[in-house]
């Protein structure tokens, strides 16, 4: 049986991401792939190690990641976050880096919905006088 040592809940646009801690040699298992394979873009896995760097616990802990909704950019975010709010329950003394860094701040930016009578959430169908 893996013991998970601690658990966090992160969200980024419409993303939820359920990230859990275990002790081992630093992978990170993102919905059953390795996180290079999940993510083709470096940019979306610096994002998500960000919070073990900041720590220092790059290579203490294996982390494992669920995540579901939203696109590619945004279960970055999500991870990002539940990561950050695990290692805080790891160990309290993570709170004032991480916290320093933005990264237990949820991004609460959501897209706007679309208005009836427009052609988006702003935007309005062309005007014609005649």
């Amino acid at each position: 049986m893996i013991k998970n040592l601690a658990h966090g809940t992160g969200r980024r646009k419409t993303s939820v991401a359920r990230v859990y801690l275990r002790e081992g040699n630093g992978t990170i298992i993102v919905n059953g792939k390795e996180i290079k394979e999940f993510f083709p873009v470096d940019e979306h896995v610096i994002q998500v190690e960000l919070p073990l760097n900041v720590t220092d616990s790059l290579g203490k802990y294996n982390v494992v990641v669920t995540v579901k909704g939203g696109g590619i950019s945004g279960q970055a975010g999500a991870i990002r976050h539940g990561l950050s709010r695990a290692l805080v329950q790891l160990d309290e003394t993570n709170r004032a880096s991480l916290k320093a860094n933005g990264f237990l701040t949820r991004d609460s930016r959501m897209v706007e919905r679309k208005k009836f009578g427009q052609k988006g959430a702003r935007r309005k169908f062309q005007f014609s006088k005649r």
